[in-house]
């Protein structure tokens, strides 16, 4: 397992936030086979299917725990958008928006099945999901990445524009051992 590999005794969480819009920085692919669609209707059983296999193997536990009912209030809330990127007509990946009550647009989640990686998908779904953020009228976007995220995480949230503005050690909780 990916995690084995990872520092097992401290969590680094680094936090990281786009103030205006001047300082996104999107990348895009050209392909025909590539689409990205809003879900309209959440559907917790697809969505617990991208959450784990996009998540797994980062050691996502969050939504995992928590029940059905918490999960659909989350999904369904006007202040959340769940974006899902198709490759051929297959489910490649996703990113989950959160507005927060300070005008705030936090990227929940992002990332992509494993199979799709390493084709510049992880900056063509980033910067899909960055725009839509500034559309929903943030006064900032952000997100946090940490030590389980996938190697190239931080430096792509950096090249989309992204600024670190606080990092966070912990013991390692037993969630994720």
């Amino acid at each position: 397992m990916a995690i084995a590999a990872r520092n097992a005794e401290l969590l680094i969480t680094t936090y990281l936030e786009m103030t205006s819009p001047d300082h996104f920085m999107p990348a895009y692919i050209r392909a025909g086979d590539v689409e990205i669609v809003k879900m309209e209707m959440p559907d917790l059983g697809f969505y617990k299917f991208l959450y784990q296999s996009v998540g797994e193997e980062w050691a996502w536990r969050d939504r995992l725990q928590m029940s059905n009912a918490e999960l659909r209030q989350v999904l369904t809330s006007a202040d959340t958008q769940v974006h899902v990127l198709y490759v051929s007509g297959s489910p490649a990946g996703y990113v989950e928006l959160f507005r927060h009550d300070d005008g705030a647009v936090e990227i929940v989640y992002f990332g992509l099945r494993r199979d799709y990686m390493g084709r510049g998908l992880g900056k063509h779904l980033l910067s899909y999901g960055v725009a839509r953020a500034w559309e929903m009228d943030a006064q900032r976007v952000w997100l946090h990445t940490c030590n389980l995220d996938g190697p190239h995480a931080l430096a792509n949230y950096q090249k989309r524009g992204f600024r670190t503005y606080d990092v966070v050690e912990e013991p390692m909780p037993e969630l994720y051992t």
